[in-house]
């Protein structure tokens, strides 16, 4: 083996090594599910106690007109004047924004 070779190798794994960090850095990283529950839990609380919450930490594929994202899927159960409340939301995987929220 010779230097020209060796140096051919190590230009080769230097390359190598920078492309895997800059598709490693450029996927997008997911937004905890437990924070988003987090704080959807406090948004609710400031209006009253909840009963109940839930989140699938699974993200599904969310599409409104051109826009397509991941989402996690969640819910809160609360009681307010005797009457049980039920609500969904859901929240952009990669922000931990809430999208939507409904009663159900």
């Amino acid at each position: 083996m010779n230097n020209r070779d060796l140096l051919i190798g190590f230009a080769t794994g230097v390359a190598a090594t920078y492309l895997v960090k800059e598709v490693y850095d450029r996927k997008e990283k997911l937004y905890p599910a437990d924070d988003v529950l987090k704080e959807v839990k406090s948004a609710f609380k400031e209006e009253g106690p909840i009963d109940g919450s839930w989140i699938f930490m699974k993200t599904e594929p969310y599409k409104q007109h051109a826009l397509t994202t991941e989402v996690y899927k969640g819910g809160i159960t609360r009681h307010k004047e005797d009457q049980l409340q039920q609500f969904e939301f859901l929240a952009d995987a990669y922000t931990g924004a809430v999208i939507e929220v409904k009663q159900v």
